[in-house]
């Protein structure tokens, strides 16, 4: 039986007053977490998971991944850990451009995102250091700059990212889903009245790009199945996302490059991609390369297979939890 985690989890709310950006803007922020769990006498179980763009923290609540993890037995079981959900800034429920502010909301960076992720668990929550940070696509890339910045963590785990700055097809995508929001008249520079139809269009590039190529080889066989998808991915688009919100959580990746401090990460980290996601190609070998900068780091990469789902694998608790029981297993203080 499924357990209805939605109503398990307890929300809560951190203002950190005055927030330094690095673009020199300062700004109170809100910064929106959820809980499952409870916090032991020593503060040495809490567990951080970071979701990935355009999401929140409530992504680790659907069954394909709580079911496989927080349950009785299970890797984070919630009767041991306590389990911290953040919604990154940008998202969710933190702050962010289409609270209001629009397109004079600070351009935050990854950088910045981390920076509050931090306030919250040390001036929030009153943790020091985590027993794992675990992170999943944009969470994972900001897994590998939480190693180098704060790098007393007893575990990290880093899921379907790269620790390399975004060059090539990565970052041509982004720039081009930008665009498609920005160039459209109704954009008005950011100070709309309606979301602009370009948000639809950029929202179904986006889940071009993190799909699976097998699965949507088999399931969009026909022009009007593939037409259908389009326009219910633009349509839930239009109704649940802000266009603004959309171009600045796309933009912020512009200050990711962790690879010249690979070598400052202390922690073990393992890091866990997908041989079928094309958003993080194997063939250029990039984790490889980096895991041997990491003291004591340890990469693999997940066969594909019946259960994969490329990029969106990372939905799919099921395929790598037992790599993550593995990891907290070898580092059982």
């Amino acid at each position: 039986m499924t357990t209805d985690w939605e109503s398990k989890a307890v929300p809560g709310f951190h203002t950190v007053s005055d927030f330094p950006f690095d673009d020199g803007h300062r700004l109170d922020v809100n910064l929106a977490y959820h809980t499952l769990g409870s916090l032991n006498a020593g503060a040495d179980n809490a567990v951080m998971l970071l979701h990935g763009t355009t999401g929140s923290g409530r992504q680790f609540l659907r069954p394909s991944i709580a079911d496989f993890l927080f349950g009785s037995g299970r890797p984070l079981d919630v009767s041991r850990y306590f389990v911290v959900l953040p919604d990154a800034l940008g998202h969710g429920g933190s702050s962010r451009p289409g609270e209001g502010l629009g397109p004079d909301f600070p351009h935050y960076g990854y950088s910045d995102m981390v920076e509050g992720q931090h306030r919250l668990l040390v001036d929030g929550l009153g943790i020091e250091r985590l027993r794992l940070l675990l992170g999943t696509s944009m969470g994972g890339m900001q897994t590998w700059i939480w190693g180098q910045r704060y790098p007393d963590q007893q575990a990290l785990m880093a899921i379907a990212s790269l620790p390399e700055r975004i060059t090539g097809r990565n970052l041509l995508w982004r720039r081009m889903l930008i665009q498609l929001i920005t160039s459209d008249p109704g954009y008005a520079d950011g100070r709309y009245n309606k979301q602009p139809a370009g948000l639809g269009h950029a929202m179904a590039l986006f889940q071009l790009m993190v799909g699976s190529a097998r699965h949507m080889a088999s399931d969009l066989r026909s022009v009007d199945a593939a037409d259908t998808q389009i326009t219910l991915t633009e349509s839930q688009a239009m109704d649940n996302e802000d266009a603004n919100d959309v171009v600045w959580e796309f933009d912020a990746s512009r200050d990711y490059d962790p690879a010249p401090g690979l070598r400052s990460i202390r922690a073990p980290l393992l890091a866990v991609n997908f041989e079928d996601d094309e958003l993080n190609p194997v063939e250029l070998g990039v984790l490889e390369r980096a895991i041997a900068e990491v003291p004591h780091g340890r990469a693999l990469t997940v066969p594909a297979g019946p259960k994969t789902r490329g990029h969106q694998t990372l939905h799919v608790a099921e395929v790598w939890c037992d790599h993550l029981a593995e990891l907290l297993a070898a580092t059982e203080s």
